[in-house]
């Protein structure tokens, strides 16, 4: 089976474009990942009714999603990878692990597409090491299954500033290893947004023909997350993984419909506000 076959279920056939939902943060141990998702099941039925074209989910989550009647529902993205490298504080020992057998595992729950770290940890190389070693052992099983590998590369700020889930917005990091995922043989990339939107189309070019969704990052108001989503989609941007600014979010289904709006019907940014708003 292609991989091709799965990222049609991945990419929306009106725009071309994907808009993920990320609702695997209790995958990490961090408490503070679970503010807006404490009750898993209720959070993914919120996200799941506004429509969006993917929802990505742990192993041990993906029922919430996939037990769901009806064929219309969004598709399962997989996370497939659990680290321990988040928090503020770092502990003495970093790690990467991925799920054992996680293409098999990927196309059992009927997954359209599988998601893998690739950190750049500011004196952590180790870690890097491993994420690298996990893509090269995952990729030929993801060939021979036709499971779609979506890479993210995800350049850290200094852990004791805000913790390592904050964007390092510096373009000349984020580059170069967004280049390096897609010499790893990534099918899609979901990437950093760079402090200066104007450059993200030299992301999109170091990509090549690997489609790039842009991470949403922190919490940040409406406005600037609509903004900042509009001018990335302008710089070229397949589309986006949204995670905390939807989950923590006040109305999550009234944000989602909004960010759908600029993802698939070229929605203004007032358009879209008025969305949320309304």
């Amino acid at each position: 089976m292609s991989t091709a076959f799965r990222l049609k279920r991945l990419f929306n056939s009106r725009s071309g474009r994907c808009f993920d939902v990320a609702i695997d943060h209790g995958f990490f141990n961090e408490h503070s990942f679970l503010a807006g998702i404490e009750d898993i099941g209720a959070a993914v039925k919120v996200v799941a009714a506004a429509g969006p074209d993917a929802i990505q989910l742990s192993v041990g989550q993906a029922r919430y999603l996939q037990e769901i009647p009806g064929r219309l529902k969004p598709s399962l993205v997989l996370r497939i990878d659990v680290a321990n490298v988040y928090g503020k504080k770092l502990p003495r020992r970093l790690y990467s692990h991925t799920i054992a057998n996680a293409p098999e595992q990927a196309v059992r729950l009927d997954a359209a597409c599988m998601c893998v770290n690739l950190f750049q940890v500011p004196g952590e190389p180790e870690v890097g090491e491993q994420c690298v070693e996990n893509i090269l052992r995952l990729k030929p099983d993801c060939e021979r299954l036709g499971m779609p590998l979506m890479i993210e590369p995800l350049v850290f700020r200094p852990n004791e500033q805000s913790g390592g889930y904050m964007v390092d917005g510096d373009e000349k990091k984020i580059i170069p290893l967004v280049r390096q995922a897609a010499e790893l043989g990534a099918d899609v990339i979901k990437a950093d947004p760079t402090d200066n939107v104007s450059l993200y189309n030299q992301v999109i070019t170091a990509a090549g023909r690997v489609p790039v969704l842009v991470r949403g990052g922190g919490k940040v108001s409406d406005q600037e997350i609509l903004q900042r989503t509009h001018d990335l989609l302008a710089q070229g941007a397949s589309g986006i993984v949204y995670g905390r600014n939807i989950i923590q979010h006040a109305r999550p289904a009234a944000i989602t419909k909004a960010l759908m709006g600029l993802v698939h019907d070229g929605l203004s940014v007032a358009q879209a506000l008025a969305l949320v708003q309304g």
